[in-house]
């Protein structure tokens, strides 16, 4: 089939997102948890890479030589944001000491904050819509990490005593949590002794300074109205800020009795989990050893993907991955991993394609899962081309913008791959017993920010699909 006549089938398809929308309105309640903090945005030019790169009087093999994914010293968050750079893929570090934190505050500084962590950012993009109650949860509150929630009545949260409130407009905490997202731009340069690297992708390079994260503190409030109340979905992250030193295993199993809680109060609720980049390989094994075996859903990008492979042991994939990221690569990728670790629901988002595997008796049709993928690609592209959805209009800006060839392309190999044409024309097959959904997307060519992409794609494909 012409490329041309596909375009206009996924255009026709797209037409559906306002309506898909609009049925959001009948969700009664979402909980996000565990992470919200502050993010502070820096667009760091290559030139600025090389003027912090030449005040720490190092050298090129020194940059290159990562020892540790964290980020103990000015020298090692830039050898992070040189491998992100250079490679333009997406990473994030911790960084533990006092002492960094001054270093990034002074170098980096706090020009653009808005609200960060994956909890955070989905509540905040929920709000816009007319989901009744948007529940988030967050282990420290102050009045500037409240004031970066958006002034939306849906979005609550707990004050001092207890109480459910507005969240922007409680005051319960003196400390704040910031994590620095530093953006790099595809085409930008880096020099350095004669060596010029060229950044192949847009991405970013995300640096967790958030001590109650580390401790993985929880609101008792929080997790007694969520035990106590029905939901509708609880949307779970912020894993990847737990050390194995640091009890990570005490705080994972502790989420899966959480879990089992929420289960027994609201059984039909959906339990999804947004996995982020996780450093410390002890922890993402048991993230994927307990977390993902007891949600009914997980999201991840190509990045994750080849991370829990890792942890998996599926080396062999792993490298095909690494070597070449397509559709079909990524595609064998989830399987396995769905297949090793039993997850009803996974949802993979890759540059210019969604694609989702779930059990056939899964809650939500495919169908529905389709209209789902098609809004999340919709909001996604609004927030890429006009660098934030702050208002409820902003959601379905994008809306009209044509399908991505790139995506087209991805998706016609999926389906050379799969031996069935039915995924390139509907978005729908059937697959080893599996139901598969694939949606093309719509591409910006200079996104504004990729900040929280992830998580507006995540939510919106999974609660779009009411």
């Amino acid at each position: 089939m012409p490329e041309t006549s596909l375009n206009k089938i996924w255009n026709y398809f797209y037409q559906k997102a306002p309506d898909t929308l609009a049925k959001m309105s009948k969700i009664k309640r979402v909980a996000c948890a565990f992470n919200s903090c502050i993010d502070s945005v820096v667009k760091l030019s290559g030139k600025d890479f090389t003027n912090l790169f030449l005040q720490q009087k190092s050298s090129l093999k020194e940059l290159k030589n990562i020892v540790h994914c964290s980020v103990n010293s000015p020298l090692d968050l830039l050898r992070g944001v040189f491998r992100c750079f250079t490679n333009g893929i997406a990473e994030e570090w911790i960084a533990e000491q006092p002492e960094m934190f001054d270093w990034m505050l002074k170098n980096l500084g706090v020009k653009k904050m808005q609200v960060g962590g994956q909890g955070g950012i989905i509540a905040n993009t929920l709000s816009l819509t007319d989901i009744k109650q948007i529940i988030v949860h967050s282990n420290a509150l102050s009045n500037l990490q409240a004031s970066q929630f958006f002034n939306r009545k849906n979005l609550l949260s707990f004050d001092k005593k207890g109480n459910i409130k507005q969240a922007s407009k409680i005051d319960r905490d003196k400390i704040s949590s910031i994590h620095w997202i530093v953006e790099f731009n595809k085409g930008d340069k880096i020099t350095l002794e004669g060596h010029e690297f060229i950044c192949p992708k847009s991405n970013r390079f995300i640096i967790t300074y958030d001590p109650p994260l580390f401790n993985f503190v929880i609101d008792k409030n929080f997790i007694d109205y969520t035990n106590n109340n029905k939901f509708d979905y609880f949307i779970l992250s912020g894993y990847q800020a737990l050390s194995s030193k640091n009890h990570a295993l005490k705080h994972i199993k502790n989420s899966v009795n959480i879990i089992h809680n929420w289960k027994k109060q609201s059984p039909k609720s959906i339990v999804h989990l947004e996995i982020a980049s996780t450093q410390d390989q002890k922890v993402l094994k048991q993230i994927a050893q307990y977390l993902i075996t007891n949600v009914d859903s997980m999201g991840v990008n190509e990045r994750e993907t080849i991370d829990i492979l890792k942890a998996l042991n599926q080396n062999k994939l792993l490298e095909k991955c690494r070597q070449n990221p397509s559709s079909s690569n990524l595609f064998d990728a989830i399987l396995k991993i769905k297949t090793k670790l039993k997850c009803p629901r996974i949802q993979l988002h890759m540059f210019g394609l969604y694609i989702t595997i779930q059990d056939k008796n899964f809650s939500l049709s495919p169908a529905k899962n389709r209209n789902g993928m098609i809004l999340a690609a919709t909001s996604a592209a609004s927030k890429a081309f006009y660098g934030q959805l702050s208002k409820p209009q902003d959601i379905l800006k994008s809306y009209g913008m044509p399908v991505s060839d790139i995506g087209i392309k991805e998706l016609y190999n999926l389906s050379l791959h799969l031996k069935n044409s039915c995924i390139l024309t509907k978005g729908i097959c059937e697959y080893k017993g599996f139901d598969v959904i694939a949606v093309p997307t719509i591409l910006i060519d200079h996104p504004k920010t990729l900040v929280g992409m992830g998580d507006t794609i995540s939510s919106f494909s999974l609660i779009g699909a009411c």
